[in-house]
């Protein structure tokens, strides 16, 4: 007798799906976009053109003595043209057009003018309908930041003098680099080479690549440091969070990004990935998933031995959402549903996607607060502890915290878009509907605890205090991230499709292309 089975959709709780259709939450959409109106109009009124905002003391302040880089308004123009804001939209051109200067003897980090300013004016020429304007600074931009890759294997210096053109190398450390850091600038620049038809660019960012899979540890995971005398990896701390995560993320996003053309990143997105399962990925006593760190121990003989740490950054919240987009879009059939079938999906990939799913839970729970909102930092609980069962929580705990005690840093809250974006991933790729109830808890604990009354939004001193202190700073990434991803988790599938584009680190969509040329040494590994 012949039988049939019927297809199963992957599980998120253990449970089949069916196929669901994704349409707009145009009254939350609405809510974000007013939110943003808040925000914005604060800083435009208080501080405009300036690089950061303070919004309980009403004032703006630069990177540097030397004047400000456009840092805010860059990094939140490609939201004022997505959520629709046209008036304010013009306004910020307009500051583009006839206010906006690079050429600032100050130093400033490679890193992060690349990935906000950059990736900002590019994903603005995008969203825009290409306004030349955009294309003219982000090549300006680019040409003053260049200067940084003149070394003697390419590993790209960490700081630059945007009005000097001159890169300077950091004194602390050894000298040692940020791996996430010199391995975040290949979206930005690889897009504009294939605008400009300048290689240049594509090659100064792919150098780094190629000195970096030479680098390769035997577990394929990256310590968060690089020597840039010999392009080797430190010994040193091995992570998903600062200092390493967008290193992941960029292994995977190249390969999207340049149409699925180069292979490589995806054999060193996969390498990595298995490095994760085995040597990071950790269950509770709880049973909670989460990420460890590894840290080295040197011992007076001269032996290192590593230590696993139940310490996770909220910053790892974004990994959920990467694991998910990497199963989904590295997948071996054509058309993937929503959410996925199970056969649809590579031995990996499903791996891959149920320890995305898991993770996007233990994030959601760490914001099982007082206020709702995540700490900066977690820990989480083990056997081999020694905590008293009855001062801390059973599953995961702030260390340092104590009634009566001064908050520790890992208390606070930033106003970070990390979870935000892992819920936007999972819900298109999935269109299961808690993952936007879970996006609209956290957007009302913001508007309950974060919102200034005068304008703008504040992050915390203590997620799990009440009353609430206020932090005075409102990073530009609020803006550019997480506003834009509670607005894109509430929006239809067809509002920036994740088939048609990729979102840089700092949320900047950029669309997908087929490149014209390939640097030589990736030729060689496929031919």
């Amino acid at each position: 007798m012949k039988t049939t089975r019927k297809t199963q959709v992957i599980p998120l709780d253990g449970k089949p799906k069916r196929l669901r259709a994704i349409t707009a939450d145009v009254e939350k959409q609405e809510a974000v976009v007013q939110a943003f109106r808040h925000a914005w109009l604060a800083y435009e009124r208080d501080a405009m053109g300036c690089d950061l905002y303070h919004p309980v003391s009403r004032v703006g302040s630069n990177l540097t003595d030397a004047g400000g880089i456009g840092y805010m308004v860059v990094d939140a123009i490609d939201s004022l043209i997505l959520l629709g804001l046209d008036d304010e939209y013009q306004r910020a051109r307009e500051w583009v057009a006839n206010e906006l200067s690079f050429d600032r003897d100050g130093v400033y980090s490679t890193f992060e003018t690349t990935i906000r300013v950059l990736g900002g004016l590019l994903s603005a020429y995008e969203l825009s309908g290409r306004d030349s304007l955009y294309l003219e600074k982000a090549t300006e931009l680019a040409e003053r930041i260049m200067p940084v890759f003149d070394t003697h294997n390419g590993i790209p210096m960490t700081l630059v003098n945007l009005g000097l053109r001159q890169g300077l190398k950091v004194t602390e450390r050894k000298g040692w680099v940020s791996t996430a850091e010199v391995s975040t600038l290949q979206l930005e620049f690889k897009y504009l080479s294939y605008l400009t038809g300048d290689r240049r660019y594509w090659d100064a960012v792919e150098k780094i690549m190629e000195v970096i899979k030479a680098a390769r540890t035997h577990t394929g995971l990256a310590s968060i440091f690089i020597n840039p005398v010999d392009g080797k990896f430190g010994l040193s701390d091995i992570r998903l969070g600062s200092r390493a995560d967008s290193y992941y993320e960029y292994l995977l996003k190249q390969y999207l990004l340049t149409n699925k053309t180069q292979k490589v990143y995806l054999d060193m997105y996969d390498d990595a990935m298995r490095g994760v399962h085995a040597h990071l990925v950790s269950r509770t006593q709880s049973n909670m998933t989460y990420t460890s760190e590894l840290i080295p121990e040197h011992h007076s003989n001269g032996d290192v031995t590593w230590l696993l740490v139940p310490k996770q950054d909220h910053l790892v919240c974004f990994f959920p959402g990467l694991l998910m987009l990497g199963a989904a879009m590295t997948a071996p059939v054509a058309n993937v549903s929503t959410p996925p079938r199970f056969h649809e999906l590579s031995e990996h990939g499903r791996k891959d996607w149920l320890a995305g799913v898991r993770l996007l839970e233990t994030c959601m729970k760490t914001h099982d607060t007082q206020t709702g909102l995540p700490p900066e930092i977690v820990h989480f609980r083990i056997a081999s502890d020694g905590i008293d069962d009855s001062l801390t929580p059973h599953d995961w705990y702030i260390k340092g915290a104590a009634p009566g005690e001064p908050p520790p840093y890992d208390a606070r809250y930033a106003l970070r878009p990390e979870a935000i974006e892992s819920l936007f991933i999972a819900f298109r790729l999935t269109g299961d509907e808690r993952f936007r109830k879970h996006g609209w808890d956290i957007f009302q604990a913001i508007e309950a605890h974060c919102r200034v009354e005068t304008g703008g939004y504040a992050g915390l001193l203590n997620v799990d205090a009440s009353p609430i202190t206020r932090l005075d700073e409102m990073e530009t990434f609020f803006l550019s991230e997480t506003l834009k991803y509670f607005y894109l988790l509430f929006s239809d599938p067809n509002t920036l499709p994740l088939e048609n584009y990729v979102f840089n680190t700092e949320a900047h969509p950029l669309p997908i292309f087929h490149p014209t040329f390939q640097k030589t040494w990736l030729d060689a590994l496929y031919i």
